[in-house]
């Protein structure tokens, strides 16, 4: 065998046993406080990580209890965080501003409390 077959034998060997990282379901219970807001009509999130995209609201659904929107948001992910920003009447929050990030840590369940265009 020569050294070129020798090369592409180990290649190809590395291609097939490389490393995947391994993905995780993920849930988000996003809880947001509005109030500051005036005429609301609509309220969701949009991310980077299905279920969420940047393109269309992924919906909040107002809590009268405690006077939040909330949703619940599932996902299959192998990375350690996402990014979102929530969105109200089509507005987007923190404009110029960088995204909001949810680091999952080694919980399946993380509850994200924000206040709409406020960074903690």
């Amino acid at each position: 065998m020569n050294a070129f077959t020798k090369l592409i034998i180990l290649a190809v060997l590395g291609l097939l046993t490389s490393c995947v990282q391994p993905s995780y379901n993920r849930t988000v219970v996003f809880e947001l406080d509005a109030k500051a807001v005036k005429d609301i009509k609509t309220v969701g999130i949009r991310g980077n990580d299905k279920p969420l995209n940047w393109e269309n609201d992924y919906p909040m659904q107002f809590d009268p209890k405690d006077s939040l929107y909330k949703a619940t948001v599932t996902g299959k992910t192998g990375y350690l965080f996402t990014e979102f920003k929530f969105v109200v009447n089509g507005d987007f929050e923190l404009k110029e501003r960088d995204n909001r990030k949810v680091y999952f840590k080694n919980q399946d369940t993380i509850v994200y409390k924000a206040t709409f265009d406020k960074l903690p």
